[in-house]
């Protein structure tokens, strides 16, 4: 999986690409983690080229979405194909996480 990081004001932009699944979530969750330490920051996830998303990547998302919320601050997610937008909605996340 690719991450392409771009950050404009308090807002970050992470571009996936690829597949977020077991062996690359722990890849999103350590780039979370730096964003984090530099404070409050608003999330924006680009799926628009993300193939596939796993039950690992669903968990880095929760847990990116939970941090957030402490932070008062806003997450969401853009540009995801139907086949991911289809796991949101069958897992219950499009309820939790914003998908545009």
């Amino acid at each position: 999986m690719k991450i392409t990081r771009n950050t404009s004001g308090n807002t970050t932009t992470l571009a996936l690409q690829g597949r977020l699944d077991t062996v690359t979530s722990t890849q999103l969750a350590n780039e979370l983690s730096v964003i984090f330490e530099g404070g409050a920051v608003n999330l924006v996830f680009d799926f628009s080229v993300l193939e596939y998303i796993s039950s690992a990547g669903l968990r880095v998302l929760l847990i990116a979405q939970k941090k957030v919320n402490a932070l008062e601050t806003e997450m969401k997610i853009i540009g995801a194909n139907e086949a991911v937008k289809e796991i949101f909605d069958i897992t219950g996340f499009s309820g939790i996480i914003k998908i545009n």
